[in-house]
């Protein structure tokens, strides 16, 4: 045989390995060219290093935040070696946590107390203030965010459904409605956005007879959330590309195929606050289910009604989860993503402020959402008043999301944001629902060491007095000064921290 025949019968070979293959997406759906991605990454670093880039200058997401994710996804060694590469004192918002001189003992494996799953529950009680007939508390402080089916595809969906019932959260099922991707065991937050898909009369207002039977169709739906605006496009409504529909998107949603699906930018069933809180205690009333809302931060003369309202009527959210304007797991206008809506931790801390000053924060669960995904992230936010944090593109990262960017085109190589059946058939999704578990607990293990470190059992014990953020010119302020928190600011009472100690001690 020559040589060229040799080569071709090598490429062959690879190229069915590959297409037969199911661990990775890359290579099923672009056989032996795919191999030349992982030479580059694999190259990568010391390419950017010193060519290039950094480790810490890649968008949206860094070269180490995206190999953290990888490794913690894989259940691989998510350690790096040699120190930290940040300019610390010459870095400008730079997060330090300060730790505790005796910090709490951790139970390694085989200790008495060791939790192989790291287990972290809410420290509250989702609809407990206001006394919901399905009132719980969540298993999970982090759970997976709003990410639609028709922005991902449907292994994608049913690889985060099947994740989150192995790693005991639960998963947002986005504004797309629900679909039977979003049904392999994993318990639902199901959002009704501004289209009021699952729940939608023909001419696109508000049905409650079909939010009824939605809800007893899937008794995996533990709690409802009103999405108001999210932080990639806020005041735009959703957009699902009409490449991206197809007839099952359609059924779902209950759609016409041949245009772009495009929400309303405003809900069409309230105009205001005390619209609002009327909608949400009558789904409440109507299911017993747990009812919130989501919405990005903008203008504060909603937040200043909303929590003067549930301060003198009696009428609330069960939970509140506030996106960041960095945040965006598909498509939206670039202006809209870039330059509307505040930034999560600026967003937070005012909507928080408010409803503390009116002395209701305490009767709400807060989650925040928007990069979060990262146990640094997270335990700023549990500092800033967080009860839970939700993640989404980091836990598309961990179905195997690349960064390519190409969520609006209907091209995503890893078939992850796309309904390109090519594409979409290199995605298993009972190996990637093991990998986005593995993220989950993950970021719940290093956010316990992280609170540990700290001196506390749990993140809703951690502070922003714990936390300073250099300046960049060798100075450094707390959080507590920074967002204009009082020192102390959300110190649990000691009833409260027994309280925490006890559910971490009992929650195997």
């Amino acid at each position: 045989m020559t040589v060229a025949g040799i080569f071709f019968t090598i490429v062959l070979l690879v190229a069915i390995y590959d297409v037969t293959q199911k661990k990775h997406a890359i290579l099923r759906n672009f056989p032996v060219l795919g191999h030349f991605r992982f030479l580059i990454e694999s190259v990568g670093p010391e390419f950017r290093q010193y060519i290039v880039a950094s480790n810490d200058e890649e968008r949206p997401f860094t070269r180490d935040q995206r190999s953290w994710v990888y490794a913690s996804a894989k259940a691989e060694n998510n350690y790096f070696g040699f120190g930290s590469d940040s300019e610390m004192e010459r870095s400008s918002n730079y997060l330090i946590i300060n730790h505790n001189t005796f910090p709490m003992l951790a139970p390694h494996k085989g200790d008495p107390g060791y939790d192989p799953e790291y287990r972290l529950p809410c420290a509250k009680v989702l609809g407990g203030y206001r006394q919901r007939r399905k009132a719980f508390r969540p298993a999970s402080v982090v759970n997976i965010s709003g990410m639609s089916y028709g922005s991902l595809s449907a292994p994608a969906v049913a690889a985060l459904n099947k994740g989150a019932a192995l790693a005991g959260c639960l998963q947002s099922t986005g504004e797309g409605g629900i679909s039977p991707y979003h049904l392999h065991g994993g318990d639902l937050v199901w959002q009704i956005g501004t289209g009021y898909f699952g729940c939608r009369s023909s001419d696109g207002s508000f049905n409650l007879d079909k939010l009824r039977e939605t809800i007893a169709r899937c008794p995996q739906v533990t709690s409802i959330e009103i999405k108001l605006s999210q932080g990639a496009k806020p005041g735009a409504g959703g957009i699902l590309p009409q490449s991206k529909i197809t007839k099952e998107i359609a059924e779902i949603r209950g759609i016409p195929m041949d245009r772009d699906c495009v929400s309303p930018a405003a809900h069409t069933a309230f105009r205001n606050a005390d619209g609002l809180l009327d909608f949400v205690e009558q789904i409440a009333d109507e299911t017993g289910l747990p009812v919130g809302i989501k919405s990005a931060v903008g203008q504060m003369s909603f937040w200043y009604d909303l929590a003067r309202l549930i301060d003198t009527t009696n009428r609330a959210p069960d939970f509140i989860t506030i996106d960041g304007g960095e945040g965006g797991t598909g498509a939206g206008p670039l202006v809209f993503a870039d330059h509307v809506a505040r930034p999560f931790k600026k967003g937070f801390s005012l909507v928080e402020r408010t409803l503390r000053e009116r002395g209701v924060s305490e009767k709400i669960v807060m989650i925040g959402s928007g990069k979060l995904g990262f146990p640094e992230s997270a335990l700023f936010a549990f500092a800033l008043g967080c009860d839970m944090v939700n993640v989404a593109r980091e836990a598309m990262l961990a179905v195997g999301c690349i960064q390519a960017q190409k969520c609006q085109t209907n091209h995503c190589p890893t078939g992850v944001a796309t309904q390109n059946r090519w594409l979409i058939r290199g995605l298993d999704p009972t190996l990637k629902s093991a990998r986005v578990a593995n993220y989950v607990l993950n970021l719940r293990k290093e956010i316990i060491a992280l609170s540990r470190a700290c001196g506390v059992p749990h993140p809703a014990l951690v502070t922003a007095d714990d936390l300073e953020i250099m300046d960049g010119h060798f100075g450094a302020r707390t959080v507590t000064d920074l967002f204009g928190y009082e020192n102390g600011y959300g110190l649990p009472s000691e009833a409260d921290r027994q309280q925490i100690v006890e559910l971490m001690q009992s929650r195997r």
